[in-house]
């Protein structure tokens, strides 16, 4: 242990120090409590040794200090003059021994190396829980390629700052995973976690969302409404798709990072944040700066850091792992068996729709074979070229030369058009059949120029 040893007698220093240095602790020895405050002030030890009756500072007083500013530190308090009531004193303010003169050293050795050993079981046990801990919160993120592990450990490194996250990937390759664990590494994990998609087309609604309104900011504003930057005060706000922020929104977003205020709508009152801002998009923002469409100066404040999610097809070695992940959490406890055939169709496909379309797939496979114990190729690929949906463009194998990529995006757009007329519209209910989310198929929308330009989503 670094052990602090305060004692006005120079016989008990002396001999004291070399017998605790004998035993491998590390010693610093003063002859007065004053020296002792300021060697406590400027730096920490494991344990204190100290007399109590000393010129200038007395060791209670120095008890005190010791354990209002270190409160783990061990002190161990030594007299000539004891006293039951002293005693009691001393221990009621943290003392873990009370030691009378005279007294033997290797008494004194032998409690400090105990506390020692305690002390190296428990850091040991804190640096095992903290690792465990940090596992845990990866734990969603599943994958072993070389990609991926530079990602885990970026992840944790960027987790200790405070600074702003640009998380950049495509459509579902987790993003929103790695904000999240992002959060739950940070100082901030016992703060909220509050998540805001920004691809709500009307300017009012997302900003309503944002900064929240007074009663009779706009027609129906009957109420106050605490908006997302207020809930994730003391903690993180994440915005996914910030690709997507409109414009005009864009600039009440950078005046809110610089001043880490806002002011809800209809209010004139700044409403201070103390808020860690994590952002994520599926394009590249540089090139909406240099297209006009976002803020440089935003883009710069948001990109304090940035991470790069790789997509499912860069992931060397990682589909079959995720295969099998998706197997246990959506089948646990049955065997089930891959077709070689199927795994080198998996392993070749292109995925354009990353990790959430192997989830899909796997989803799609079990419904279709799991009770035969079998997986194939067609349970988890279906085979456009054979049928596909109305509105596909359908030539022969032998006059189509598209990519199987072109051919799975129009069966996709072909497919989400046939099912919006058939709900007329209905979003959620289209979403439902689909087995998709409704960000997701808005993201499908926009992506197939399917949106409604005049429609709030």
């Amino acid at each position: 242990m670094k052990i602090l040893l305060a004692d006005d007698e120079r016989g008990i220093r002396i001999t004291l120090c070399e017998d605790l240095e004998d035993a491998g602790h590390h010693v610093t020895a003063v002859d007065d409590g004053e020296k002792a405050l300021q060697a406590l002030a400027k730096e920490r030890y494991d344990c204190l040794i100290t007399d109590i009756v000393m010129p200038k500072v007395d060791g209670m007083s120095l008890l005190r200090f010791a354990r209002e500013r270190y409160p783990d530190i061990i002190v161990m308090m030594i007299t000539g003059n004891a006293t039951t009531e002293r005693a009691i004193e001393a221990m009621k303010l943290g003392a873990k021994d009370f030691i009378e003169k005279p007294f033997n050293n290797e008494k004194v050795v032998l409690l400090c190396n105990g506390y020692g050993k305690n002390q190296v079981t428990e850091r040991k046990y804190d640096q095992l829980v903290e690792a465990v801990k940090t596992e845990f919160k990866l734990d969603k993120m599943v994958g072993s390629s070389p990609q991926m592990k530079r990602l885990y450990d970026d992840i944790r490194t960027v987790s200790e700052s405070d600074f702003s996250v640009l998380i950049v990937g495509e459509n579902g390759t987790g993003k929103e995973v790695i904000a999240t664990t992002i959060h739950q590494l940070s100082p901030r994990a016992a703060g909220p976690l509050i998540k805001v998609g920004c691809h709500i087309a009307n300017v009012n609604l997302l900003e309503d969302e944002l900064f929240g309104h007074e009663p009779g900011a706009f027609t129906g504003a009957t109420g106050r409404r605490i908006g997302r930057f207020e809930q994730a005060n003391n903690g993180t706000i994440y915005l996914d798709d910030i690709d997507d922020m409109p414009i005009d929104t864009q600039a009440k977003l950078l005046r809110v990072l610089q001043e880490r205020e806002i002011e809800r709508l209809g209010g004139d009152k700044p409403i201070k944040c103390n808020i860690r801002v994590i952002a994520s998009t599926k394009v590249d923002l540089k090139k909406l700066v240099d297209q006009g469409k976002f803020r440089q100066d935003l883009f710069y404040r948001i990109n304090v850091i940035d991470l790069r999610v790789p997509p499912l097809r860069e992931r060397e070695g990682d589909i079959g792992v995720l295969v099998e992940h998706f197997i246990k959490r959506y089948s646990p406890g049955r065997e089930l068996k891959i077709e070689p055939e199927a795994m080198a169709a998996l392993a070749g496909y292109r995925w354009p729709g990353n990790v959430r379309e192997l989830e899909h797939s796997v989803q799609r496979a079990l419904a279709l074979g799991g009770a035969s114990g079998v997986l194939r190729k067609e349970h988890f690929l279906r085979d456009y070229s054979v049928a596909l949906p109305e509105g596909a463009e359908a030539k022969t194998p032998g006059d189509d030369r598209r990519t199987l990529r072109d051919v799975v995006s129009a069966a996709e757009k072909a497919h989400i058009q046939n099912i919006l007329r058939v709900t007329d519209g209905r979003i959620e209910e289209a979403a439902a059949i689909l087995g998709i989310s409704r960000k997701n198929l808005w993201e499908k929308r926009k992506l197939y120029n399917l949106l409604d330009p005049n429609a709030a989503e």
